[in-house]
């Protein structure tokens, strides 16, 4: 974990009721967030809208484009990481989300959402090891697309997991992870953001950091980026 972030004091007392080093790397969906199983049950339509997506040859931004932090983590391997944004901290791009009606219902069904969009792998785009700059979320991954020959695979704290469509996980974003792609095809990903489930104390500054702090200044910057791109068609 890097502690030399602005957040890195608010990390360290999160960190005391994760369980610092000894915190989970993958989590039971049904015991951590049961509502986002709704995401797996819609799955058909969720993939139908990212697949229209790709067909329709949609401009998709490069992660770093609205979020310049990543961009070494996003730019510095071959090939592109296009991201589709659908919510961020309350921002809502709507000229994306109309594109995707059936995606953002079930995603209404589902509190505390802090972050969703479409994750877009060119192939054989890898994403070299790093990890989330805050511990008071956790991040969900549901498969849309992901080629079945050498299928990609996400490496969290030395732990693989290989996507499947169809199949989600949740795992904690703050450990180091990488992506492994050597696949020929694209691969997409729904990325959702919520949460860290915390006691009552932590909860609070936890919520004040992400709804008070980051919402109006980060997640305001990153919505407004999505909202005006208009670049090259995917």
């Amino acid at each position: 974990m890097d502690y030399h972030g602005p957040k890195n004091l608010v990390n360290r007392f999160l960190l005391r009721y994760a369980g610092w080093d000894k915190r989970p790397v993958f989590f039971d969906i049904d015991q951590i967030q049961p509502a986002l199983r709704v995401l797996e049950r819609e799955f058909p339509a969720i993939q139908a809208e990212a697949d229209a997506l790709l067909a329709e040859r949609v401009a998709m931004p490069n992660y770093h484009a609205v979020n310049p932090p990543s961009t070494e983590i996003s730019s510095t391997t071959p090939g592109n990481w296009k991201v589709f944004m659908l919510e961020l901290l309350g921002h809502k791009p709507e000229a994306n989300r109309k594109r995707c009606p059936k995606t953002c219902a079930a995603l209404a069904q589902v509190p505390g959402v802090l972050q969703a969009f479409f994750s877009v792998l060119e192939p054989g785009k890898s994403i070299p090891l790093h990890d989330g700059p805050y511990v008071g979320y956790l991040r969900y991954h549901l498969g849309l697309r992901v080629p079945k020959e050498n299928p990609p695979k996400i490496v969290v704290a030395g732990q693989p997991y290989t996507w499947q469509e169809g199949k989600a996980t949740v795992f904690d974003d703050s450990w180091p992870h990488e992506v492994i792609n050597t696949a020929k095809e694209p691969r997409v990903v729904l990325i959702v953001d919520f949460p860290r489930p915390l006691p009552w104390l932590p909860r609070k500054l936890n919520d004040f950091v992400l709804w008070k702090v980051t919402a109006p200044t980060y997640g305001k910057k990153v919505a407004d980026l999505a909202n005006s791109y208009n670049g090259d068609l995917f």
